[in-house]
């Protein structure tokens, strides 16, 4: 198994190894993390594999055309949303954030671009007003994990066919940028409460409040009208927004726990005019 080098996460910033390590680890499977698969002892380390093919989920580093050209059957990426709309590293946040009501898994074919390479097979799954970054992810990792056996199965016996990606109704997916995760109150309620979903478990929508970050948790979309930023309830967590309000239903200090608004109110209860940031 190949898999990134082990990262420093969470609050801590403690090194721990991804999903694909520990899985190898579990199974007593080899396994290659290379700094990049550009060195030249990345590479000799996969011709020495002879592998059908190489299948890759979510890697994040480049993946140069000498590897690619490597496995008998080619190379396949498993990308979390319906080619060509969203191509690159945050498929699944960036069509939370744009309102789509679909998407989905696609099952390509790499070759050197950014999720350019055609298409052996796609799937689509409705969004939910609920789901958020983290329900959408097991959603498709289930459909993706389906799609990518009988691609494999069709490679093998010499069935699959790719088709070129459409050239019309392409979008890309940057990089999610810790700036985007502070809501902007100018901005309407609509696309803040996608933002919550967009940016839950991981990294977190937040907002200031008195200097202090808050992590928002949940919120629904409420009527309301004022200042952008201005808190319209002290008995409850109403924000005017750019249009309409947003009402905060769950919430966390740096360093507590997940409270409900009420829970937060309880402790620390705002006069209406309260402004976050």
């Amino acid at each position: 198994m190949l898999t990134r080098p082990d990262q420093a996460a969470g609050r801590g910033l403690h090194v721990a190894a991804s999903p694909v390590k520990r899985l190898a680890l579990e199974r007593r499977c080899a396994l290659f993390q290379p700094l990049s698969l550009k060195l030249p002892e990345a590479e000799a380390r996969l011709r020495e594999v002879h592998a059908d093919a190489l299948v890759v989920a979510a890697y994040g580093l480049l993946v140069p055309p000498a590897a690619l050209a490597l496995p008998r059957l080619g190379a396949v990426n498993v990308h979390a949303s319906l080619l060509p709309r969203w191509r690159g590293a945050s498929p699944i946040q960036r069509a939370l954030l744009a309102g789509d009501a679909r998407t989905g898994i696609s099952i390509m074919k790499m070759d050197e671009g950014l999720d350019t390479g055609p298409v052996y097979a796609q799937c689509d799954t409705a969004i939910g007003p609920d789901d958020d970054a983290g329900t959408l992810h097991d959603k498709l990792a289930l459909q993706g994990g389906e799609a990518l056996l009988e691609v494999l199965e069709q490679l093998q016996g010499g069935r699959a066919q790719a088709v070129a990606q459409a050239s019309e109704g392409v979008t890309y997916a940057p990089k999610i940028d810790k700036r985007e995760t502070q809501l902007d109150w100018r901005r309407p309620a609509l696309e803040l409460e996608r933002a919550v979903r967009a940016f839950r478990p991981a990294p977190g929508a937040t907002t200031r409040l008195s200097g202090e970050t808050l992590k928002i948790w949940r919120a629904a979309v409420a009527e309301g009208a004022g200042e952008p930023g201005m808190l319209l309830d002290g008995a409850s967590l109403v924000v005017a927004c750019g249009e309409r309000a947003l009402r905060i239903l769950e919430l966390q200090r740096a360093g507590g726990r997940r409270l409900s608004a009420a829970e937060f109110l309880r402790g620390r209860p705002l006069e209406p005019g309260t402004r976050f940031q």
